[in-house]
């Protein structure tokens, strides 16, 4: 509830649910998430039920089974995971690079671990728990501040100037047929700004057209018109509608290229649940009000490369940057910048907007990439390869950004290796659970045998 108490606001002001529907959604939402680190606790309990106090460093092998589970579980839901608590914490954060997100959660959940196993110990057991935790500490956030003081992916690759265009268009304004033609004019004019300050490729936020593009011809020239204009590629997010047979709607990506051309389109893979897509709709009576007026996206089917200034970049639509293996892809897939487009004005002034923000972050660590974020209402940016935020807007700003990132083709290790870690964790646990499952079917016979 802690981390997504949001939710409940964004259903009644946006979802048109009563007050207290959206607070149930809410919870309901809550109590699945709730489940994850729920079996986490209880199969520490059963280890630790059998195998004593020693079976507590199990707890990071549990935790990250399940949050990995999280993950993918019914089109998961891994928004904020306990690793993604050091992202600011840039010594230890640098693990990401080699064991991605769930590596840090192991890390976060040993050090628990540890504390838990010396307050229920004594002597010598005690001191060696705490002292090799600490040792493995030590050495982590050691191996990372050198990686972070060392900074040579800030020096490699090819340098290159992006506009990150913060419109700061009200929610409720953006489908406003009313309010259109200033939205675009604030576009264009924004567009022209950081053009002339430099900007060599310019990226608006998620649905920043305020028309539905291929679908408005008159738009799309004068969109087209702008590419020209400022001989920039412009990289922005619209509605697109396919028609061959049947009739879908996706949530994409555009680049148009300098000569105004469509140079590529990226449908967006991983829809949000109850925003983009109603799971579950026939049993959800209570939401009817909102599925009433649901119009559901379909889904992208692959990850789409971006030609820019000679280079390939890729761009995550929204809530899909929180899914390592979904950046991990671009990357093998040649991506050499990461991009992300949003629209964070459903969150309000809560605290979403910053954990969207921080997530999007860990990306940039894990796959060792600039990346360069454009969100309607904030917070744009651009994060190092090394997680250091190099610029960031205030929430409900309307501002054009100009900065400079690089295109990098080196790769880190755990682009190389994916989540090894959790597939070690999801195999300790249950290996674990089976053996202590089968010491205790044993000891009631052994008992009775000695009877």
């Amino acid at each position: 509830m802690g981390t997504i108490y949001w939710t409940s606001s964004v259903l009644a002001t946006f979802g048109g649910l009563p007050t207290g529907l959206a607070v149930v959604a809410m919870l309901l939402l809550s109590t699945y998430l709730a489940i994850f680190p729920a079996a986490a606790s209880v199969a520490i309990a059963r280890l630790v039920a059998h195998g004593g106090r020693p079976a507590f460093f199990f707890a990071p092998a549990a935790w990250v089974a399940t949050e990995y589970a999280r993950g993918f579980l019914f089109g998961g839901f891994p928004w904020v995971p306990l690793g993604n608590s050091q992202v600011t914490v840039l010594g230890v954060a640098q693990l990401a690079s080699v064991t991605g997100v769930y590596g840090l959660s192991a890390l976060v959940a040993l050090v628990n671990a540890s504390i838990a196993f010396a307050l229920l110990s004594e002597g010598r057991a005690r001191i060696k728990a705490v002292a090799a935790t600490g040792v493995l500490l030590v050495g982590v956030a050691g191996w990372g501040s050198w990686r972070v003081a060392e900074g040579s992916l800030t020096r490699q690759g090819t340098p290159f100037r992006v506009g990150l265009v913060q419109g700061n268009i009200e929610q409720t304004d953006k489908w406003n047929p009313r309010e259109a033609r200033r939205i675009f004019t604030t576009y264009v004019a924004m567009t022209r700004d950081v053009a002339r300050r430099g900007a060599e490729y310019v990226i608006w936020p998620e649905s920043s057209t305020p028309f539905t593009f291929e679908a408005d011809p008159a738009s799309d020239a004068a969109l087209r018109d702008l590419a020209r204009e400022v001989r920039a590629p412009i990289l922005f997010g619209s509605e697109q509608i396919l028609r061959d047979g049947t009739t879908r709607l996706y949530n994409a990506a555009f680049l148009l290229g300098p000569g105004g051309e469509t140079e590529a389109v990226y449908r967006k893979i991983h829809l949000v649940p109850f925003g983009e897509f109603f799971p579950l709709q026939q049993w959800l009576t209570f939401a009817v009000p909102l599925v009433d007026r649901f119009v559901p996206f379909s889904p992208g089917e692959r990850v789409v490369m971006l030609p820019v200034g000679g280079h390939r970049a890729s761009t995550a639509i929204c809530y899909e940057v929180v899914y390592p293996s979904l950046i991990r892809e671009a990357v093998i897939n040649g991506s050499e910048l990461l991009t992300t487009i949003t629209n964070d004005a459903w969150y309000g002034r809560s605290s979403a907007p910053y954990q969207h923000f921080a997530l999007a972050s860990m990306r940039a660590i894990e796959q060792g990439r600039y990346l360069a974020r454009a969100a309607n209402t904030g917070i744009s940016g651009v994060v190092d390869p090394y997680g250091r935020v190099v610029a960031a807007s205030d929430v409900f700003s309307q501002v054009g950004m100009v900065e400079e990132v690089r295109f990098l083709t080196s790769r880190t290790i755990y682009s190389l290796t994916g989540d090894v870690i959790a597939y070690v964790a999801v195999a300790l646990t249950v290996v674990a659970l089976a053996v202590s499952g089968r010491r205790s079917r044993r000891r009631p016979r052994q008992v009775h045998e000695r009877r």
